[in-house]
């Protein structure tokens, strides 16, 4: 049996070996994470919009806006709450860009300000 020798994968531009290939596992691992998300989502909005029908058609004393109704909803929301924070994190309310769209917000609003009386 002959041995095989296996090369090191190398990018003839980068010259990097393993990078690319790591980042591509970091993206694929993000995209699983959202998609996961989605499907989640996805399957919350039908089966709550499924189960608050069911539960609304069959309610005998007519009361449609009780507690009980929308109790599935409320706590898989507050689950789903907590997976969409696992997926987008809080870089989805102070991202890596907040603090610079904040402050050119502020620098144009001082603009509009200094402009207004002139």
């Amino acid at each position: 049996m002959a041995k095989y020798e296996i090369e090191p994968y190398k990018d003839p531009e980068e010259g990097r070996s393993y990078e690319r290939e790591e980042a591509y596992l970091r993206a694929k691992k993000k995209l699983d994470k959202l998609v996961g998300f989605y499907w989640h989502l996805a399957v919350y909005l039908v089966v709550n919009t499924v189960l608050i029908i069911i539960i609304g058609v069959n309610r005998d004393d007519g009361v449609f806006w009780d507690f009980g109704t929308f109790a599935t909803a409320l706590f898989w929301g507050i689950g789903l709450a907590f997976h969409f924070l696992g997926v987008f994190g809080p870089d989805f309310f102070f991202g890596k860009n907040w603090e610079d769209r904040k402050i050119k917000e502020y620098m144009n609003q001082d603009r509009k300000d200094m402009t207004k009386f002139e």
